[in-house]
């Protein structure tokens, strides 16, 4: 089998063990819908005492948080997903199973999340973002050219998110236990993503640097080419911002793995 089919292969093979959990998903879908609704009130306030906060008019503000409820789960701004799973298998020594097969790790897992992550913006990320558009009046776009390029912003967001977790799994290489690592992931990830709030709101130097850093480019670049915040050059430089991190965390992540494999002992027939 060429390397190209593997890694849709197993880029399907996640996909389909995502979908064999429906009651799962539904109580996903019902928890991202209840909390966006907490978010959008909240966001309702806030506004109300403060039009155009972070540049941001009380449409765009709910829309943020859709998009935001939308995409929880496959840019898994919680963690989750290969974080969790290669840490277990680490620590289980199963990742010697990993290692033997004729597959780069990384692109393996990569393709596995990709996977994942195409189930989750489909079957908890439409309903969220269509209960909302009900219920609120949001500033979505009607050009589909928009809605496409959102989807390429989605697609490198992915790719940043996972580059990212990759890296926490990792750390088991190093760590008896990795869940400090982990926490620490999903706090930097929910805050620095724009999560809680659009990052555009943060004043002044640590505004800028936020802005700046890679979890940037799984909630807040997204979401801005979707409010048609960025256009023209701007969506550019919000993809290349987006290439940039997921390359160079990649790039990281490869290193780690060079140096994690000339640590491994299997042991055993």
């Amino acid at each position: 089998m060429r390397r190209s089919a593997l890694y849709l292969a197993v880029a399907g093979y996640g996909f389909r063990r995502y979908a064999t959990y429906r009651i799962a998903t539904a109580a996903g879908v019902f928890t991202n819908t209840v909390f966006g609704f907490i978010l959008a009130y909240v966001f309702t306030a806030l506004w109300s005492e403060r039009p155009r906060l972070g540049g941001y008019d009380e449409a765009q503000a709910l829309t943020f948080v859709w998009v935001g409820q939308a995409l929880l789960a496959s840019v898994a701004l919680f963690g989750g997903g290969v974080e969790g799973e290669l840490q277990e298998r680490i620590r289980s020594g199963d990742v010697a199973i990993d290692l033997y097969r004729p597959a780069d790790l990384q692109l393996w897992w990569l393709a596995s999340d990709l996977g994942r992550a195409g189930f989750q913006l489909l079957g908890r990320g439409v309903v969220p973002l269509g209960v909302g558009a009900l219920a609120f009046e949001l500033a979505l776009p009607a050009d589909p050219v928009v809605w496409a390029l959102f989807l390429v912003s989605v697609a490198l967001a992915l790719v940043v998110s996972f580059a990212l977790r990759f890296l926490v799994g990792l750390s088991a290489f190093w760590l008896l236990d990795a869940a400090g690592i982990g926490a620490a992931n999903t706090v930097l990830s929910t805050f620095f993503s724009g999560m809680l709030l659009p990052l555009t709101v943060f004043p002044g130097l640590f505004g800028e640097v936020v802005r700046w850093l890679p979890w940037a480019g799984m909630l807040q670049v997204p979401a801005d080419v979707l409010l048609e915040r960025r256009v023209g050059l701007g969506v550019l430089s919000g993809l290349l911002f987006q290439l940039a991190w997921a390359l160079v965390v990649l790039l990281v992540g490869r290193w780690a793995q060079s140096v994690a494999m000339r640590r491994v002992v299997v042991q055993g027939g």
